[in-house]
């Protein structure tokens, strides 16, 4: 098993305000629940916003760690840093 990461009092802080909102926390929801990367079009479909929100949404969760971006012109595909989520669990029970 890897040895867990750390995360700094910043970068706990941009995690919790990204999971503050609903919406992103939805988001990450569906990006977590498959195996391989998410296509930004299937997050698209299953949410009742705009793509500029969405695409709001997920420069927060992004900017946040929590997820890791590919593109491929203007395609873009997700995944979640499980390593991150981890070490704010973690950071988390610690209270």
């Amino acid at each position: 098993m890897a040895p867990s990461r750390k995360l700094t009092s910043r970068d706990f802080e941009r995690i919790a305000r990204a999971l503050a909102e609903p919406r992103r926390y939805q988001l990450l929801k569906q990006i977590g629940a498959r195996e391989g990367p998410t296509p930004c079009a299937a997050l698209q479909r299953a949410q009742d916003i705009s793509p500029a929100t969405l695409s709001h949404h997920l420069r927060e969760l992004e900017r946040a760690g929590l997820v890791e971006a590919s593109r491929a012109g203007k395609y873009m595909n997700l995944v979640l840093r499980r390593d991150v989520l981890r070490a704010y669990l973690d950071h988390l029970a610690e209270v």
